[in-house]
């Protein structure tokens, strides 16, 4: 019997990788919302999303036999809502959200793995004693309880740094916040968050090492994870420039420390029947390992990645879980042995004016098969108008390249990046 499995916001990338899923009696893909209502939006109405996407089903000649989300908020949680609300596999919204609100999150790490928290605290930006509320030493890092991708966050090396960072907070935050209350409102809140609403935020003690990030799954109870990343940083060490996988910067034992520690938290929380993936860092001089966030989804990120490597994409395990099936991931039947996601980016807002063609690509995809690059920009955006950029920088491209061993996945990167040229029209002040 054909599954029919509904995916959010889905890609023609996307789509692409999930050819590479097998399942008995086959699967048949669709569409539920588009990308630019989910992903490529600044204005968020979490509850019209929900109607919309609860009408598309109820619409669809069929049976909707399983709901994948692989994007952050609001995605991540609309999918698990709309799939519960059906009887299919999903994470309950509670525990979901102790993942999905940082400052929850944290409060729920220091109860169940105390040894890798940092410190942190709560605060409204919007508050006149905004540095009165964060006890924190010079320097910190501050984010919204919800926010997307990196967007919003910095780091805080002193007063006037505090107070150039609530000004964009005060500005944008409330376009994800608003829709994140929307989804509070559903569930009881512990005291502690009374009076802390979607548009908080979070400061930490900043944590500095090697990063890294295990993916896996809870079906059924039954808690694995099947793939570990290397996360590796610009050299500002303010951003995530290049994801490799297998991961190799960190030893065997701290890899499965840090598999060990979700898996604890995870069932302190009480989720189950949902993917996620965790990102931790590795102090090595210290030998101390601590725990940035648990994010509750596959990281699409990582798909390509795993179909290079395991000749399969992770979408594999969210459509097993959401079918409520042991997910059955292979290890190593790809045509590559290492491979990596990093960014091409742009400091300084600019216009573009151009960008590689379709030839630059189908040359980098004959040289190293299986390359991709996707553009989040096009031919006359302005970089600083595009939804959910990073504080620190703005995305002009992500590769997707693999190689038989790391020596040959570096050289690639640097000849792919040569090759990569745009055409952009500076307009402003690089980011600080």
């Amino acid at each position: 019997m054909t599954h029919n499995v509904f995916v959010l916001g889905l890609t023609s990338m996307q789509r692409e990788e999930l050819g590479t899923v097998h399942e008995t009696g086959g699967l048949e893909f669709h569409d539920l919302l588009d990308h630019e209502s989910l992903v490529a939006t600044e204005e968020i109405d979490f509850d019209a999303l929900l109607e919309r996407a609860r009408a598309e089903l109820d619409a669809f000649d069929g049976s909707v036999d399983a709901i994948v989300s692989h994007w952050d908020f609001p995605t991540s949680v609309l999918g698990p809502m709309l799939a519960a609300e059906r009887g299919l596999p999903a994470p309950s919204l509670t525990s979901l959200l102790k993942c999905e609100h940082k400052y929850w999150s944290r409060l729920e790490q220091r109860r169940a793995v105390p040894e890798v928290v940092p410190g942190f605290v709560a605060f409204d930006p919007f508050a006149d004693d905004v540095a009165q509320q964060i006890d924190l030493n010079f320097p910190y890092w501050v984010k919204p309880i919800k926010g997307h991708s990196s967007n919003l966050g910095f780091e805080i090396r002193d007063d006037a740094d505090l107070q150039a960072a609530l000004e964009e907070i005060r500005a944008e935050i409330t376009d994800v916040g608003d829709a994140f209350d929307q989804v509070l409102a559903r569930v009881e809140l512990p005291e502690e968050l009374q009076g802390l609403g979607g548009s908080a935020c979070l400061a930490e003690e900043i944590i500095r090492g090697t990063q890294f990030a295990p993916e896996g799954s809870v079906s059924r109870g039954e808690y694995s994870v099947h793939g570990v990343f290397d996360m590796l940083k610009s050299e500002s060490g303010l951003s995530i420039e290049r994801i490799d996988y297998p991961a190799a910067t960190v030893p065997d034992h701290v890899q499965q420390q840090a598999r060990d520690i979700t898996g604890r938290l995870l069932e302190h929380i009480g989720f189950d029947d949902g993917c996620f993936n965790s990102e931790f860092m590795w102090d090595e001089e210290e030998e101390r390992l601590r725990l940035i966030e648990v994010n509750t989804r596959i990281s699409q990120s990582h798909s390509e990645m795993f179909t290079l490597v395991d000749g399969r994409s992770n979408h594999q395990v969210a459509v097993d879980v959401a079918l409520g099936h042991a997910p059955s991931m292979p290890k190593g039947e790809g045509d590559l042995a290492v491979a990596a996601q990093y960014v091409v980016v742009h400091e300084g807002d600019a216009i573009v004016r151009g960008i590689p063609d379709a030839s630059v690509l189908e040359q980098l995809a004959e040289r190293y098969p299986g390359t991709k690059v996707d553009f989040p920009v096009s031919v006359g955006d302005r970089l600083s108008e595009l939804p959910h950029q990073d504080s620190y920088r703005y995305l002009l491209a992500i590769v997707y390249v693999g190689a038989p061993d790391r020596e040959s996945l570096r050289r690639r990167i640097e000849d792919i990046e040569e090759t990569l040229q745009f055409d952009l029209e500076d307009c402003g002040e690089g980011r600080s």
